[in-house]
């Protein structure tokens, strides 16, 4: 059993044929797919997606890109939208500085206000990192001072400081169809030091499709491509990857229910 943890099933790509990629994924032996929440404005719709499909479950928060937007989100709202049985993490929240589509004051804020929601509920922060390593590192080494939380560096692309300050921290490193790109061996050689019980899979889709995918629209599905890069580049089967980086999911993601790890 696979685990697709960061999926956008909400968005307009798969509008046509959800239940199809559903499907599909299910097909391809991807047994759970969490679909993350990026405005808390449409989580109305993402929750209702994880309420259509028993394996699939959900996030709440603003992404970086949207912080500018959503400024009046509190920790408050999000544990409150939190408590719905199928929304199993925070965010996707963080900084992005590559496209610096909202303030960095506002994603800095934002960030911290989703930290508060993932101490509080003990839900795993899924964390957005790009091109924003120091103030990443920076940030989550003062708010694990002020208490500890569970998080994710999803769909890693940054440097090795920042996964080993991830690690350090507790947090687990989540590698994306990147991974098996050519020129990628950089990131192949950051995953290799990753200690294996850290390490999760994900597709980010309909982005990223992983090769012999790449410039296609990605779906749940694919997880698999990347999977069995990953098992290659850190020296273990594909069933070894499969059962460890879905062990290390459920241990994440503590709220998934224990009736649907089927597989697990």
């Amino acid at each position: 059993m696979l685990v697709d943890s960061h999926c956008h099933l909400d968005f307009p790509d798969f509008e046509a044929e959800r239940d199809a990629v559903v499907e599909r994924a299910t097909a391809a032996g991807v047994g759970l797919m969490v679909t993350i929440s990026t405005r808390v404005a449409k989580f109305d719709g993402i929750r209702a997606i994880a309420e259509r499909y028993e394996n699939v479950f959900c996030t709440v928060g603003t992404h970086p890109h949207n912080a500018g937007e959503e400024t009046s989100v509190t920790a408050d709202d999000l544990v409150a939208l939190a408590a719905h049985p199928k929304v199993v993490g925070i965010g996707e929240a963080g900084l992005d500085y590559h496209y610096d589509k909202a303030p960095r004051a506002d994603q800095a804020r934002g960030f911290r206000t989703h930290i508060e929601a993932a101490r509080r509920t003990g839900l795993p922060l899924v964390i957005h990192a790009r091109e924003a390593d120091d103030d990443i590192a920076a940030i989550l080494r003062e708010e694990t001072g002020k208490g500890a939380f569970p998080f994710i560096l999803h769909c890693f692309s940054s440097g090795p400081a920042l996964a080993r300050t991830g690690v350090e921290l507790g947090g687990y490193v989540s590698f994306s169809g990147i991974l098996t790109f050519k020129k990628s061996e950089a990131l192949r050689e950051i995953a290799r030091g990753v200690p294996h019980d850290r390490l999760l899979v994900e597709t980010d889709a309909p982005y990223l499709a992983p090769v012999p995918y790449r410039g296609k629209r990605n779906e749940p599905a694919y997880v698999a491509k990347t999977a069995a890069v990953l098992a290659e580049t850190v020296g273990v089967s594909p069933d070894e990857i499969a059962a460890l980086t879905t062990e290390n999911f459920f241990r994440v993601f503590a709220k998934v229910p224990k009736t649907v790890r089927k597989g697990a």
